[in-house]
C-alpha cells in the first residue's frame, strides 16, 4: 500500500472498529463485575478514539472515509479488528474477552507491520511502523493483564 490516504482510511476504519469493540467489552466486564478489566477496556477504547482522530487529522479527512470493496486491502478480506468478534455474547468470561482483544491487537499489529515492511512510500512506511509500535504496546499490556488475571 503506497497511497497515504488509502492507508489512513484503513487505519481509521480499524481504529473505529477497535473503539466500538472495546466499548462492548467494557460493558460485558461491567456486567461481569470485573471493574479492573472494564477500566482497562475503557482506556483502550479511548486510545482507539485518539488514534482515529490522529489518522483523520493526518489525512485531512473531515468526515469518516468509506472504503469501497475494491479499495480494501485487508489480508484475509476482513478488517483485523473484526476477526473473531462475532463470538461476543453475554456469556464471555474475563479471560475470553482479554484473549479476543489480544487477537485483534495482534492482527492490527501484523497489518501495520506488514505495510511498513513492503510500502514504497516513505511516509506510509514510517506511519505504519509508528502504528505497529503502538499496537505492539497494546499487545504487551494485554499479555500482562491476561497473566495477572489467569494467576488470580
Amino acid at each position: 500500500m503506497d497511497d497515504i490516504h488509502l492507508f489512513l482510511a484503513h487505519a481509521i476504519q480499524l481504529e473505529r472498529e477497535a473503539a466500538r469493540h472495546y466499548e462492548e467489552l467494557t460493558e460485558e466486564m461491567k456486567t461481569a463485575g470485573n471493574t479492573e478489566v472494564a477500566d482497562f477496556f475503557r482506556k483502550m477504547a479511548g486510545f482507539s478514539r485518539k488514534h482515529l482522530a490522529e489518522a483523520m487529522a493526518r489525512g485531512g479527512f473531515r468526515t469518516l472515509p468509506e472504503l469501497r470493496p475494491d479499495q480494501m486491502r485487508w489480508a484475509d478480506g476482513i478488517s483485523p479488528e473484526n476477526a473473531g468478534w462475532e463470538g461476543i455474547d453475554g456469556f464471555i468470561d474475563v479471560i475470553g474477552a482479554l484473549e479476543l482483544a489480544l487477537l485483534a491487537e495482534r492482527r492490527g499489529h501484523a497489518f501495520y507491520a506488514g505495510i511498513a515492511a513492503v510500502s514504497n512510500n516513505i511516509k506510509v512506511k514510517r506511519m505504519a511502523a509508528e502504528f505497529a509500535e503502538e499496537e505492539a504496546e497494546h499487545v504487551a499490556e494485554l499479555e500482562k493483564l491476561i497473566d495477572r488475571c489467569a494467576a488470580a
